[in-house]
């Protein structure tokens, strides 16, 4: 069976909430601890947690979690830099990963059931690309095939791997995740999140 690690993206500084987002309290779980849980609850391996702006809050809430940290001091060059380093992180960790699934930290909705979804279609289907679509868009969770890797490690700038996966659009098999659009990134949509559930 196919290896498939996990990388979650927390390191980015919230400049929009004010705070560092990845600390919101979901149902009495901070985000950046349940996005890990949900990771973890899968059979990927290894999980990854790239970590930068606010790495000593954050490595507080995942301290007792069997998680890889990368410590990302470049974090302030924008989210390449995170798939890159989580990348690293994963081949250190376990260089016979054939595919690894982006996460980020402020997707609410993520789910054990949705990732394990994906990882079917992976298996099943074999398409280089498996990424969610909500409302006009597509985007993470999103898990690319090795074959991908290199392109992902010459990314820059602060768009993470979306340029690879519209660049591979055609290719990709995109599941429907219509509580993705649902993203923490300001203290409004907090609030409204908080008020819908």
């Amino acid at each position: 069976m196919e290896k498939i690690g996990i990388i979650i993206l927390a390191a980015g500084e919230s400049k929009r909430m004010g705070f560092p987002k990845q600390l919101l309290n979901i149902e009495g779980v901070s985000l950046i601890r349940r996005t890990a849980e949900v990771a973890l609850a899968t059979d990927c391996y290894p999980v990854v947690l790239v970590i930068g702006a606010h790495k000593a809050q954050l490595a507080q809430e995942i301290i007792d979690l069997p998680l890889t940290v990368i410590d990302n001091q470049m974090w302030h060059e924008g989210m390449a830099s995170s798939v890159k380093m989580g990348l690293a992180g994963l081949y250190m960790t376990y260089k016979d990963v054939e595919a690894v699934i982006m996460l980020v930290c402020d997707q609410p909705y993520i789910s054990v059931s949705l990732l394990e979804r994906m990882i079917e279609i992976y298996r099943t289907k074999k398409p280089p690309i498996v990424a969610c679509k909500y409302e006009d868009q597509v985007g993470v969770p999103a898990l690319f095939d090795r074959k991908l890797f290199e392109e992902l490690l010459s990314l820059t700038g602060d768009k993470g791997a979306k340029p690879v996966l519209m660049n591979h659009l055609d290719e990709a098999y995109l599941l429907t995740f219509e509580a993705g659009s649902i993203d923490l990134d300001t203290p409004e949509d907090y609030k409204n999140f908080q008020s819908d559930t």
